[in-house]
């Protein structure tokens, strides 16, 4: 009997471990799916509004490599800087 006893704790133990490291990967998993979410959906917001404001307001902000690459990497804050450095005088074409 101490047998089925010590079998079925170890069972439970086991299972109550089991459970525990599924939550932690779907918690973690979830937290990684939503940032790499927003990194993409800032990117894109980041790369069309660079386009807009070029057709629409004709900033000049000049879409090359070294304009959508911070774009695509930092999203709408590059685009913000770039904007800012435009309306400063700044040069942007290299």
């Amino acid at each position: 009997m101490a047998f089925l006893t010590g079998g079925l704790i170890s069972e439970i133990i086991l299972f109550a471990l089991i459970a525990i490291v599924l939550f932690i990967i779907f918690k973690v998993g979830k937290a990684i799916l939503k940032l790499i979410f927003g990194i993409i959906a800032n990117s894109i917001l980041g790369i069309i509004s660079i386009y807009l404001l070029d057709y629409f307001f004709g900033l000049g902000v000049p879409i090359a490599l070294y304009t959508l690459l911070p774009t695509a990497i930092f999203g709408l804050p590059a685009v913000g800087t770039f904007v800012i450095l435009k309306l400063l005088g700044v040069s942007l074409v290299t």
